[in-house]
């Protein structure tokens, strides 16, 4: 009986159980619950539902990591549309490709007020523009417009900042809403924010920013460019600091920082937490709280022991000896120690979230520098400890080139967002990015030439090719028709008995017509005449007529034989890139009159091979016309055998290297314009006098001086050698 009550009793709270677990929610309903019956038809409040959560922090005060100097998702989303009121501007929307048809990317900049205050780097970004070959004085001509407001600076408290933007950029007839503009910018925002506000609507306007936040950035359309200083040159540049022959196996310290210590505001949480990874030895980390006006009101009990230890070592130092360099944001989420890392070879290692990359849609910034994490700060040092040796010298090398190619100037940083808004025009004819991110640089390998690798001079090697097996000889001929003579006759019979020659192309500048194709000798290669426009920059045109890879630029009164144009086009094979020839000159440096000097000596060594005799790659034909602006053609046509040390300069500028020279006869001599008798002499130093001017002029147009120096002439097996004349290739050559 017991049992069975046991049994009862179980089933009956088993029932209980069930009918509770399965049907609750349908009891509470009942009047025997009064006091749940307000509370049944509410669900579980949301994570964001204020009124029930009131006790919990703001959800804005969560995203902001509890700096109360940080802006807001809020506050940002309204800076952002206050700017971006056209966020969703691309190229094929906010850009007007018709204007590009007709007269190809030009630039047009705005007239100059001569009210407007310009910064020194806004100077330097309208005089880049206006000396390139992209600018224009025409605005019908126009692709692209600049403004002549300076807009570099748009935080409110600076002296540059410019006010009413606004107003004016509306009463410009070509403003059309910022359609086809490009603005230019290195500041935004003001303390303590420094949100991304310029103070005035872009409109359709492409922005070239630096400290883009990928936020803010419109992909595709925007362009992201590094900061850079006020005394960041025009052009040129300083080179980078690693030399071939001067690479350490391991430097003194593995990473470093020396800095500015935010002690509140935005931008203050990694910079006050490098101390964290500083060990005294291999890695050095300093910081001052020693800066503005009111530092001490806010300094806390580090301050006095990091600025002494600031002052301990120096920052040049640091950068010369140091593999990998932190390069944390600042107020901005860029700064000049991004370029200044670059440029002494100390990798980059990023600490700026959310910053968008300096021309990041050209450059594979993988190559050249460590992203990290504002956040995952003390995992750096182990990160670089595990890149292996090889991959820290491609590191480095990676960041020698792209300072050179695109950072080391004002004039590269301003040309290189011109290409990259003129690829897009025609994507099918843009540069991949293996051109970009491979020597000599972007700027120097144009699309107008070709997209395919194999066409380029440089790009041999790493493809396992090499150049067509035939040249074409360029002869320029200046002499009028009556003397029609030996010389030149001699010399399309030497270069038509070469196996490697294709055709010859002869340039008649003279004022008189050509002769008749009678008269012309007979030869087992085609003869072509190009009428020429008498300039002497008319022998580097494209022509078209121009198939082989090679050419051989050539004098009409050049002597050579069939044996000194074969050796050499098999020593140009080699070094396809360079200048490869015969008669050569040298610079060098006259302390007394404080400027370049040339000579055409024979020396043992020599910076110029001389056109009049020498090969070469076409693409150079493509790159004079194409890449130098009208005004350097100008000054070749003005000035005597300056085309010569133009092409000379030109190479060595995207090469690096010397010209070489080749085994010649000592028979040429370089020519003079006729002149009276008696004059000879005379004119001769004013050939001299022209030829140095020119040196110097063109060293004031690169910024520098690009020819480098070279003791290297290349003979043929067994030259000269006391052996059997049958035992030479060559045997010809050592005929005098």
């Amino acid at each position: 009986m017991q049992t069975r009550k046991k049994y009862i009793f179980l089933t009956f709270l088993v029932s209980w159980l069930l009918l509770f677990f399965f049907f609750g929610d349908h009891l509470r309903r009942f009047t025997f619950f009064p006091g749940r019956k307000a509370e049944t038809q509410r669900n579980w409040p949301l994570w964001t539902d204020q009124s029930l959560l009131k006790s919990f922090a703001d959800l804005e005060e969560l995203q902001s990591d509890g700096d109360p100097s940080l802006p807001s998702p809020r506050e940002r989303r309204a800076a952002w549309l206050s700017i971006y009121k056209n966020s969703r501007c691309r190229m094929e929307t906010c850009f007007d490709f018709s204007r590009c048809e007709k007269h190809g990317f030009k630039v047009f900049t705005y007239p100059r007020e001569r009210d407007q205050p310009l910064s020194e780097s806004y100077r330097k970004i309208l005089t880049s523009i206006e000396r390139s070959r992209y600018y224009t004085p025409d605005p019908g001509e126009a692709c692209l417009f600049i403004l002549s407001i300076d807009t570099l600076d748009r935080d409110h408290l600076s002296s540059q900042y410019v006010h009413n933007v606004n107003e004016k950029i509306r009463g410009f007839p070509l403003w059309n809403g910022g359609r086809n503009h490009l603005i230019f910018n290195l500041y935004s925002g003001t303390w303590p924010n420094y949100t991304e506000d310029l103070g005035f609507d872009i409109g359709q306007a492409i922005l070239a920013k630096a400290s883009f936040y990928t936020e803010n950035f419109r992909p595709g359309f925007d362009i992201s460019i590094p900061l850079f200083s006020k005394d960041h040159p025009q052009r040129g540049g300083e080179k980078g600091w690693l030399y071939q022959d001067s690479i350490p196996p391991k430097k003194k310290y593995l990473l470093v920082f020396k800095g500015k210590r935010y002690l509140t505001g935005i931008g203050s949480g990694t910079r006050n937490a490098l101390h964290h990874i500083h060990n005294g030895k291999d890695i050095i980390s300093l910081t001052t709280c020693k800066h503005g006006k009111d530092w001490e009101k806010h300094k806390d009990t580090r301050c006095d022991k990091d600025n002494v230890d600031y002052e301990k070592f120096d920052y040049q130092e640091l950068l010369h000896n140091s593999t990998f360099c932190i390069v944390p944001r600042g107020r901005r989420l860029g700064s000049f120690r991004f370029l200044e890392a670059l440029q002494a070879a100390c990798i980059p290692v990023l600490l700026s979230d959310g910053w968008e990359l300096p021309f990041a849609e050209a450059i594979d910034w993988g190559r050249a520098a460590v992203v990290g994490n504002e956040k995952l700060l003390l995992q750096i040092p182990s990160a670089v400890r595990c890149i292996h040796p090889e991959r820290v010298l491609a590191f480095q090398q990676q960041t020698q080139f792209l300072w050179d190619a695109y950072f080391s100037s004002v004039d590269k940083i301003v040309h290189t967002t011109l290409e990259i808004i003129k690829d897009r025009l025609l994507p099918p004819r843009s540069r991949s990015r293996f051109l970009w991110n491979t020597l000599p640089g972007g700027l120097l390998a144009l699309p107008d030439f070709s997209t395919h690798l194999g066409d380029f001079p440089f790009y041999y090697l790493q493809h396992g090719s090499s150049p067509s097996e035939k040249f074409t000889a360029f002869i320029r001929a200046v002499s009028p028709a009556s003397s029609f003579s030996q010389p030149l006759l001699r010399l399309i019979q030497a270069v038509s008995g070469s196996p490697y020659c294709a055709q010859i192309l002869v340039l008649w500048s003279c004022e008189k017509p050509p002769p008749p194709s009678g008269k012309w000798p007979q030869t087992t290669v085609p003869l072509t005449i190009i009428q020429g426009r008498r300039k002497l920059s008319d022998r580097f045109f494209p022509y078209a007529a121009i198939q082989t890879d090679a050419v051989l630029s050539l004098d009409e009164h050049t002597s050579l034989s069939t044996s000194e144009v074969d050796f050499a086009f098999v020593v140009w094979r080699s070094f396809p890139e360079r200048l490869v020839g015969f008669p050569a000159g040298s610079h060098f440096w006259d302390a007394e009159q404080r400027r370049w000097g040339y000579t055409s000596r024979w020396t043992n060594e020599l910076s110029i091979v001389l056109t009049a005799a020498a090969f070469y790659h076409r693409y150079y034909h493509s790159l004079f016309m194409g890449y130098l602006p009208a005004a350097l053609r100008e000054l070749v046509d003005g000035l005597a055998a300056c085309e010569d040390i133009l092409m000379n300069v030109l190479v060595a500028a995207v090469t690096k290297l010397p010209p070489i020279k080749v085994t010649q006869r000592k028979q040429h001599k370089e020519t003079v314009p006729q002149q009276v008798k008696g004059t000879v002499g005379t004119a001769s130093s004013q050939h001299l006098s022209q030829q140095q001017d020119c040196l110097n002029q063109l060293v004031d147009w690169f910024g520098y001086m690009p020819l480098v120096s070279s003791q290297l002439r290349l003979d043929p097996v067994l030259f000269k050698d006391q052996v059997s004349v049958l035992r030479k290739k060559y045997p010809r050559l050592e005929k005098t």
